[in-house]
């Protein structure tokens, strides 16, 4: 049997102050004391089903009909009681709302007769001073009744429409019973009446209802009374005005002064035309992918276990030639930056090696972190002398590195000697185990005078242990 919460109190009255032996038993209904058998069945009534008294379902069903018709009961007095609670309200609550409204009201008028020079200043201050006083009577704001929701948007609304009523008369009020004390304390002057273009009945009384004594005139005019109040100091500057007053950053020195002059001569000595702008921008690329490469963190990563070939950094390096180029060129327009680009290819980490290498940095063994370190100081090398000092000088900075490391690398002004040198070397060698990418002599040409890794990692390491290509 399912007993409702509502009527828990009701059974708890009922229940014996002291119940018997058979009750605590639950032997007997202990409301009704029937005892318990195949006609009338205990209902537990706790603390547990096993343990405590119990009760007849007919008791238990009065006591439940009962408590139901208590609470149906107090339920309808209450409504009956919040409907009078509110209409009661209600009345309290309209009557307040039309005081309110009628100072309201009272102010807007004040306020417009404070700004009409038809009405006496003596007689607005005795309007204001009546508002005042109609204010001052309003009484404290009703509170509702429990029973009423204390949230009542029409008060609040209409208490702030007074507010800002009573601020906008006072105001008024304020500005014309000043003007009106300094205009009658200005003595007459009729000469200025010509200047002023006043009628001609003019008596020489000038009034003024307007007067800007600037920010600071209150400050100085305390003073006066002893009063101090340090001024606020000026605002500051719009970032653009900022921006135009201040002064301008210190450029920063050059990386290497008379880097043009000294290098142009060393660079024409060693065969590299600096005027040139397409062979000065290649050997630039060349010196920035030499610097990548050929290093000492790469030296140990190739020493290790499951390091790369000569196939493979040779084939990297003419990948890494050709993306340092492209890099390059963006840089002219784009600004340093876009050699981040080269950056990002030359040191990840995932990215398999040119050729069709299988070798990633990531499977390597060896400082990798220190290689990459080397990559992003070298392009940063670049990048700032780019800033520094131009475009140009960075080229010239780079083609210089070329020339001492990488003076027979893919893209340099001799590049073609070398494919001379090296095809005469191949054709004189027996290769019958040279990989098949190197049967057709002429194809074999082709590819190391234009792209060398495409002959495969393979190919390229065999020609280098060949010392075909060194």
């Amino acid at each position: 049997m399912h007993i409702p919460a509502y009527a828990h109190d009701t059974i708890r009255a009922a229940l014996p102050a002291l119940p018997t032996g058979r009750q605590m038993a639950s032997l007997e209904c202990c409301v009704c004391g029937a005892p318990f058998g195949r006609d009338l069945g205990a209902v537990p009534l706790g603390p547990s089903p096993e343990a405590g008294l119990s009760g007849c379902r007919p008791c238990l069903s009065r006591l439940v009909t009962r408590a139901r018709e208590t609470r149906d009961a107090a339920l309808a007095r209450s409504a009956e009681q919040v409907r009078k609670d509110s209409k009661a309200w209600e009345s309290v609550r309209d009557h307040y709302l039309a005081r309110l409204d009628a100072v309201r009201q009272t102010a807007e008028e004040v306020a417009e007769l404070a700004a009409n020079a038809e009405v006496p200043a003596l007689r607005i201050a005795w309007l204001s001073i009546s508002l005042e006083s109609a204010h001052t009577w309003i009484p404290d704001t009703p509170e509702p009744p429990a029973t009423v929701d204390r949230e009542d948007r029409l008060l609040t609304n209409a208490e702030m429409l007074l507010s800002s009523a009573m601020i906008t008369a006072r105001e008024a009020v304020a500005d014309r019973l000043v003007y009106h004390l300094v205009n009658e304390a200005q003595p007459e002057e009729p000469e200025m009446c010509e200047e002023l273009e006043c009628a001609e009945d003019c008596s020489g009384r000038h009034d003024t209802s307007h007067i800007d004594c600037g920010p600071d005139a209150i400050f100085e005019d305390l003073l006066e009374h002893g009063i101090t109040i340090e001024e606020p100091g000026p605002a500051p500057l719009s970032p653009r005005l900022a921006a135009l007053f201040a002064p301008r950053p210190e450029e920063p020195p050059p990386l290497f002064p008379g880097l043009e002059e000294q290098a142009s001569a060393v660079l024409s000595r060693l065969g590299i035309d600096a005027d040139d702008p397409e062979v000065l921008l290649s050997a630039a690329a060349a010196g920035l992918a030499a610097e990548a490469l050929l290093n000492e963190p790469l030296d140990a990563i190739r020493a290790a276990p499951g390091g790369p070939n000569a196939g493979d950094v040779f084939a990297q390096g003419v990948d890494l030639y050709r993306r340092a180029r492209k890099a390059l060129v963006a840089a002219r327009d784009g600004g340093p930056e876009r050699l981040g680009a080269f950056t990002a290819v030359a040191s990840d980490l995932d990215l398999p090696w040119a050729g069709g290498s299988s070798f990633t940095l990531r499977a390597a063994s060896g400082p990798v972190a220190d290689f990459v370190r080397n990559i992003e100081g070298q392009v940063w090398i670049t990048e700032e002398v780019m800033r520094r000092q131009g475009w140009r000088d960075a080229l010239v900075h780079r083609a210089f590195t070329a020339v001492f490391k990488a003076t027979h690398h893919f893209g340099m002004p001799g590049w073609s000697a070398v494919v001379d040198s090296a095809m005469k070397r191949f054709t004189s060698l027996d290769r019958v185990s040279a990989p098949s990418e190197l049967a057709d002599l002429g194809e074999v040409e082709t590819a190391l005078l234009q792209e060398p890794d495409r002959l495969g990692v393979n190919a390229l390491g065999w020609l280098i242990r060949h010392a075909v290509l060194g």
